[in-house]
């Protein structure tokens, strides 16, 4: 039986924005996610770590919808944006287009966005001319311009070199500071989750369980934009 992924209705407080309660998951019958319940609150960041291949992004993908199978409940909210390891902009469509055929804002919001994202002047463009930086500090602002209630990334810095990362950081702590979206993103970089995260969940296995849950207790570092 796949687990049910259910829209959350807003409630209190201490009703968290995502309750996870699975028993398992399978993949060509070998087991990737064991028994786990993990609760994401309004406003958290929360990073998913763990060694390669242990499961983080088959989670991160039954949470969105995108993997079936899970045994259990998976109860998340309707405006949920997910953020994946390569950029997945609309090709065919200028970036301005981009923005707007998701977020529904209009021409003059998509062009503010693409200058506070270091993009100002270029709404002609298309995603092929412009650098994987750029591509993703765009998907970044299009899942932010979404205004979602909960917000999933899957590694969004791989692959990009330090002075990069450290940019697209300082980017995402600037529009998580504005829009206050809680956050569940797998990084395999400690330092990563140190500077993001208010909370570290850490899995092991196989099959993958929560091994640890705990408060970062120095908290995000910095909200600027390098």
């Amino acid at each position: 039986m796949s687990a049910t992924v259910t829209e959350l209705r807003p409630g209190g407080s201490d009703r968290p924005v995502l309750h996870i309660r699975i028993n398992g998951l399978r993949l060509d019958g070998r087991p990737v996610l064991g028994a786990m319940e993990l609760r994401v609150k309004r406003g958290e960041t929360v990073a998913l770590v763990g060694p390669s291949g242990i499961g983080k992004t088959t989670l991160l993908r039954a949470v969105a919808g995108l993997q079936r199978g899970a045994e259990g409940h998976i109860d998340a909210p309707a405006r949920t944006a997910m953020i994946f390891q390569e950029p997945t902009l609309l090709p065919w469509r200028t970036l301005t287009d981009n923005l707007r055929v998701t977020t529904g804002i209009d021409a003059g919001a998509a062009d503010k966005l693409l200058a506070e994202i270091g993009l100002g002047g270029r709404g002609d463009a298309f995603p092929g001319q412009l650098s994987l930086g750029q591509q993703r500090r765009m998907a970044l602002a299009r899942a932010f311009a979404t205004r979602p209630e909960l917000l999933l990334m899957d590694e969004p810095f791989v692959s990009l070199d330090p002075g990069l990362v450290d940019e697209m950081m300082g980017l995402f702590l600037r529009l998580r500071a504005e829009t206050q979206a809680t956050t569940l993103f797998v990084t395999h970089v400690r330092d990563e989750a140190a500077r993001l995260a208010s909370r570290i969940v850490t899995l092991g296995g196989p099959p993958a369980t929560v091994v640890d849950d705990a408060p970062n207790r120095a908290g995000p570092k910095g909200v600027g934009y390098c």
